[in-house]
């Protein structure tokens, strides 16, 4: 059994690490307040418009959607992998890199596959075994819609220009606090139209022309499917964290309390024995 100085330093560290895990998770729960508020106000106005791009498709030609909707034969894919620059939030980075991986042996065997990545955590360990063409790390340090549209346009550019045929996005969805989803988004070329999911048959009177919007639109939508990722991955991450420090605090208390146990049992010994060794000594005294 370790001496009564170490249990007490052991108690004392443990105390101090329940401290910084109790703030942490307190922090995130702040922060995941506004994150969860901003998700959820994006989704119905991404859905909508991603919901109206396709009305406007499937009543126009399969070549309307100009450049970005070529259908390409794969050779060149690129991968959006979108992390966190901060870890203590439990699986959650392991979880996107895991889907990552899975997604380009499962999907991309025969082909040339580059990452992009957004996020210090995934960059580190996957630019060990692929090659990473950029990572955007700043951007979670201003989140706002144009930072993330630059990125969304050098992504379209690419694809344009043909250096990829096809590029995802790979990210944890947020579902609430304790649950994120790793999910894979195309990003482009644009998935042709579902037609039994859309409604064909609305009469409307477009000005300019349904070419014209569809063209502005889909530029539009490309930001906002990027914009909505990264927004999701910011509250799933925030979630997972103050889940991760939640459990932290609750298994430190239970060491603690523990090391308190064995502490006040080995004190308890130590002062038995002092009894029975003045009991001992004055026995013999008298003897």
């Amino acid at each position: 059994m370790a001496n009564l100085k170490e249990i007490r330093n052991r108690i004392t560290s443990i105390g101090s690490t329940m401290q910084i895990t109790s703030a942490m998770k307190m922090v995130s729960a702040a922060k995941l307040k506004k994150a969860q508020d901003a998700i959820t106000a994006m989704r119905p106005y991404s859905s909508k418009l991603t919901e109206l791009l396709q009305s406007l498709s499937a009543t126009l030609d399969s070549d309307a959607g100009g450049a970005y909707s070529n259908q390409r034969e794969v050779s060149k894919a690129l991968i959006v992998v979108i992390t966190s620059n901060r870890g203590l939030c439990g699986g959650f980075n392991s979880s996107v890199i895991k889907e990552t991986l899975s997604n380009i042996k499962n999907n991309y065997n025969n082909c040339t596959v580059d990452l992009l990545t957004i996020g210090k955590k995934g960059h580190g360990i996957l630019s060990k075994q692929y090659n990473v063409i950029e990572n955007n790390n700043e951007v979670f340090d201003n989140l706002t819609f144009d930072n993330v549209a630059e990125i969304a346009e050098k992504l379209m550019d690419l694809y344009v220009d043909g250096s990829y045929d096809k590029i995802e996005i790979v990210y944890n969805r947020f579902k609430n606090a304790a649950t994120q989803i790793a999910t894979v988004e195309q990003f482009l070329p644009i998935k042709p139209v579902e037609g039994e999911n859309v409604n064909t048959n609305l009469d409307y009177i477009f000005e300019p022309s349904k070419e014209e919007i569809v063209l502005e639109l889909i530029p539009k939508s490309l930001k906002t499917q990027l914009y909505k990722s990264i927004r999701d991955s910011f509250a799933a991450e925030h979630g997972a964290r103050m889940t991760a420090m939640h459990k932290a605090t609750d298994n430190a208390t239970d060491l603690r309390d523990e090391l308190l146990l064995t502490y006040n049992k080995a004190r308890q010994a130590a002062i038995t024995n002092e009894i029975l060794e003045i009991v001992g000594g004055a026995e013999a005294l008298n003897n």
